[in-house]
């Protein structure tokens, strides 16, 4: 492609709006532009690496044995109401009312449609298994839209369903599409790990997510640095404590007068937070709940509800705990409390404790988990958020927190939606059993964006050979000499015949100007024909990432550029 007759609409200055890198250098970049709150229209330079993504995404589906189709984005309510997410799937699904007065929804995602089509079409255990994926628009009426295309309300999205007949079936799938996704961003040229997650609105009951590691990410992902464990912070596993011997003391009420902080108890009783107990009132679904943790940890809410099986968990206000309680808040203790009580592990492996003692300016001191008070063994687990101090639950190591962005997430969604939709197919032994199901997602634009957080200097984009929209950009720096003209419209003939994607900047403009936009796009090789072409015969060839530059006879660009690109693109 040449400069002058592309669409390449760059910026000189950040947008106001833009927040982080990405959303500022692809609005500079000329990548894409806004529409309205969360909606963009993806300019030709963005478009050409979002196109990159989708040819990898699409070999490496293939390669695992998925079948491409396409779905409508326009969904009908009733399908959502037999899934029973018509209405728990939140304000986020976008619901309008056609001419005929019919609801329908544009689809944040599909699973209810690919069930729909499923149960129609498939009907027997030789039909299996089946892995179905789409690269399509999704759109989620997110309430604050915002870091571009980080999270928009509409998006290119890769989703993929399998239907297995059995678990068996259906964890071989899950796996394979796991070393699908590990191919899919490593080819991609992104530094990334695949983490144990929770699974969201999709519902399901294992899942991974896969996490570019950026510091502007929005996830906490903690990783082992001996082994390949890693999770989301609400979902890391927590090793069970050794627990240890119960005290003899008896339990004593001791006067705590206004100390109702963790800190301000700890200091009055001259006691470290982790020899106390907070208990924490929630209400899930409405209902009151208790959970306790060691003073020096914060519950992870995740957890509670994964616990509760609930929908929904929030804090209760004050007025609410005394209402389900009738008593004080700030000095609520699990002895004698009147509501379900979930315990964190460590909590229960204590030998004492000091609670609150359900009375008002008071406490109660060696309280022994079990003794003092009792906790439902069903409601005992690993309830806390991961501290940077504990080790991995899988070998010990010390584990490390860094952040990243989500670009993929993978389920294992069992029969959940097949029962709830019906969609049963026949066994060898004539019986009806509903599916298995799995599905996976990849974030198609949001890989764009991840990789762009993840590659970037002060001067602009640094794309991965892989992902970048023109492999190489040649900058003419005499428009008007026919030498230096002759050789860049040579050599641009000759990389576009090696098959390497190349712009030519064949722009009347000052070579300062030209260099600022090269380095802008990011464009992982630069040939610079100029001064130094016309006194010494050479063209500067410089890598953008590196900076490193050497000056290169024509002649010997085109095999030195191939062996580069060659060596930069993931096996």
């Amino acid at each position: 492609m040449r400069y002058s007759e592309a669409f390449i609409p760059t910026l000189k200055e950040d947008p106001a709006e833009a927040e982080v890198i990405s959303h500022k250098l692809m609005m500079r970049a000329g990548c894409i532009r806004k529409l309205t709150a969360g909606v963009y229209t993806y300019l030709p330079y963005g478009l050409a690496a979002i196109r990159r993504v989708e040819r990898i995404v699409r070999e490496e589906m293939n390669r695992a044995g998925a079948i491409e189709l396409m779905m409508p984005m326009v969904q009908p309510a009733d399908l959502w109401r037999e899934s029973g997410r018509y209405i728990k799937y939140g304000p986020e699904l976008l619901r309008f009312t056609d001419r005929h007065e019919r609801e329908s929804c544009l689809g944040p995602t599909h699973e209810e449609v690919i069930t729909d089509l499923i149960r129609k079409e498939l009907h027997s255990y030789r039909d299996l298994p089946v892995n179905l994926y789409q690269i399509q628009t999704k759109f989620r009426d997110e309430i604050r839209p915002r870091f571009g295309l980080m999270r928009g309300r509409e998006f290119l999205m890769k989703d993929g369903y399998s239907f297995d007949a059995d678990d068996a079936g259906a964890e071989i799938t899950y796996w394979k599409m796991h070393e699908a996704y590990k191919r899919i961003f490593s080819r991609c040229g992104l530094r990334f790990r695949a983490v144990q997650a929770d699974s969201g609105t999709i519902g399901g009951n294992f899942s991974h997510e896969f996490m570019v590691l950026a510091k502007t990410g929005e996830d906490t992902i903690v990783a082992c640095a001996a082994c390949e464990y890693a999770a989301n912070v609400e979902k890391a596993a927590i090793a069970a404590p050794t627990p240890a011997q119960p005290g003899t003391a008896l339990c004593e009420t001791v006067e705590t007068p206004g100390k109702k902080k963790v800190a301000d108890v700890c200091a009055f009783l001259g006691i470290e937070a982790s020899e106390l107990v907070k208990t924490m009132i929630y209400l899930a679904d409405g209902k009151p709940v208790a959970v306790l943790v060691r003073g020096d940890r914060e519950v992870e809410l995740v957890k509670v509800k994964n616990m509760l099986k609930a929908v929904d968990i929030v804090p209760a206000t004050d007025d609410e705990a005394f209402a389900a309680t009738r008593m004080p808040p700030g000095y609520l203790g699990p002895v004698g409390l009147p509501i379900v009580i979930c315990a964190d592990q460590e909590v229960m492996a204590m030998a004492e404790c000091v609670v609150g003692a359900n009375e008002k300016n008071s406490h109660l001191r060696h309280v022994v988990p079990g003794r003092d008070f009792q906790v439902d063994a069903n409601r005992i687990g690993d309830l806390r958020r991961v501290a940077a101090t504990d080790r991995c639950p899988r070998c010990g190591g010390a584990l490390e927190m860094t952040e990243g962005i989500e670009v993929g997430h993978i389920f294992k969604l069992g029969t959940g939606y097949s029962e709830a939709m019906k969609a049963n197919f026949q066994d060898a032994d004539g019986q009806e059993r509903p599916f298995v199901m799995g599905c996976y997602g990849i974030g198609v634009s949001r890989v764009v964006a991840a990789c762009i957080e993840q590659n970037h200097d002060e001067h602009g984009m640094v794309f991965p050979v892989p992902l970048a929209p023109y492999q190489v950009i040649i900058l003419n720096l005499g428009v008007q000499d026919e030498k230096i003209t002759a050789c860049a419209e040579e050599l641009y003939a000759e990389l576009q015949q090696a098959g390497i994607d190349v712009l030519l900047d064949d722009r009347d403009e000052r070579p300062g100007a030209k260099f600022k936009d090269a380095d802008l796009l990011g464009v992982p090789f630069r040939l610079t024909i100029g001064k130094t072409f016309l006194t010494k015969g050479l063209v500067e060839l410089r890598a953008r990432r590196s900076g490193e530059s050497v000056e290169v006879a024509p002649e010997s660009l085109v095999t030195l550029l191939c062996q580069r690109i060659e060596a930069a693109m993931p096996e």
